[in-house]
């Protein structure tokens, strides 16, 4: 499905929306379709992760699973995580590494699922690293970035919750 020309096509013809309830379906593991591409204005992206919050034994659970990740690194499948990326910034002058995707995607399978629990999973997106504001005005200025905030952050997007309901 990941490969298809028609892939959105099927996904809506296949799935649910964002936002949906998934209903249970006998002796069947919920697969997700992520897919994520880079803000016309914004940095490359570093990699896909699914959020998954449930209720286990009274408690409120969550867990994050990385699904996709740029540079052609691959998730460990023990671990659930991207290996590190290679994103740099050069906090002189605010310029990155010229690494990353400019387009992510990946059909992923929840290896925890529980069919009797209820669950919810949403996508969250990072960017690779890039200046916070307060050092871009910074070098503008002329002075040192403050010690008390961090000089860089990563933007990240994230999709509305699709629930799962056994």
């Amino acid at each position: 499905m990941v490969d298809s020309k028609d892939i959105v096509a099927k996904a809506y013809a296949e799935g649910v929306t964002m936002g949906s309830d998934l209903p249970a379906r006998q002796g069947s593991i919920p697969q997700f379709l992520v897919w994520a591409m880079q803000d016309a204005r914004g940095a490359a992206l570093q990699r896909i992760q699914v959020v998954k919050g449930a209720m286990i034994a009274g408690k409120y659970s969550e867990a994050v699973y990385d699904v996709a990740c740029s540079e052609g690194r691959q998730v460990d499948p023990e671990t659930h995580r991207c290996p590190d990326s290679s994103a740099t910034v050069n906090l002189a002058d605010c310029s990155t590494a010229d690494v990353g995707a400019g387009e992510l995607k990946s059909l992923w399978v929840d290896p925890d699922f529980d069919a009797a629990q209820r669950a919810y999973y949403y996508v969250r997106v990072l960017e690779n690293p890039t200046c916070r504001w307060s050092t871009w005005d910074a070098l503008r200025a002329g002075v040192k970035p403050r010690s008390d905030v961090q000089p860089t952050l990563q933007e990240r997007a994230w999709s509305s919750p699709i629930w799962y309901v056994p």
